[in-house]
């Protein structure tokens, strides 16, 4: 099993020179917990996450500096960075760069160990320098919940019809952002939340046009309007 099968393909991104706050607030809207940073020619430069915007001024958790403090100072951390960190207004003097990024062919062993020896919750898939999709810790989880006792890899089978379903999805017109779906044994998994009754409608509609689905078992949710509401609506 490798990057292509379980990533989710619909990534929201943020450009260098976005505002923090611009960030922060897509962040919030789109209930993710980060974005890649593309420049104009949408090759990856970095990754803005929560875990950038923890020690901020605007909230009042910049980190306090004293002499002692600097005593017990990570290695190779300044004042200068944290000032940067917790005061800068882009999201290039924020973005966590150079990323740790895969291909779509990554075995998922792979993704694992990185997520795992970087203290990473996330990884950028790129093709020719371009964002293609993420692979996530939850992403990994959700494979585990499906997959066969003892399986070690996705046949060729369930990939094609994670491809179809991908596609379907996206003639369907339906708002994908917060969907991702992966296929097992020939059992096609949706995952998500909807906007409505009727998108959930169109999903079940786009995975009973792909051929060759043993089963399809639908984990998705239409999401309540004070949850819509706090996304502002997206």
């Amino acid at each position: 099993m490798q990057a292509s099968d379980v990533m989710t393909t619909w990534a929201a991104t943020v450009g260098p020179d976005a505002t923090v706050q611009e960030a922060a607030k897509l962040m919030f809207r789109r209930g993710i917990s980060a974005l890649p940073v593309v420049d104009r020619q949408k090759r990856v430069i970095g990754i803005i996450s929560e875990g950038d915007l923890v020690r901020r001024v605007e909230i009042g958790t910049e980190r306090a500096r004293s002499w002692w403090l600097r005593l017990l100072a990570f290695p190779g951390k300044s004042d200068a960075e944290d000032y940067v960190k917790s005061h800068a207004s882009h999201v290039r003097d924020v973005m966590t760069s150079p990323v740790i990024s895969v291909t779509e062919a990554t075995p998922i062993e792979e993704i694992a160990l990185l997520l795992e020896k970087h203290r990473i919750k996330r990884v950028p898939v790129i093709r020719a320098d371009e964002l293609v999709g993420i692979v996530s810790r939850a992403d990994l989880v959700r494979q585990i919940a499906i997959a066969p006792p003892a399986s070690r890899s996705a046949s060729s089978t369930d990939r094609s019809l994670r491809e179809e379903m991908l596609k379907a999805m996206d003639e369907s017109g339906l708002d994908a952002v917060y969907l991702n779906v992966s296929a097992s044994g020939g059992v096609l998994h949706l995952w998500g939340g909807l906007k409505s009754d009727v998108d959930k409608q169109a999903l079940r509609v786009a995975a009973e046009s792909v051929s060759g689905v043993r089963r399809i078992e639908d984990h998705t949710f239409v999401m309540p309007p004070l949850m819509l509401g706090a996304m502002g609506g997206v």
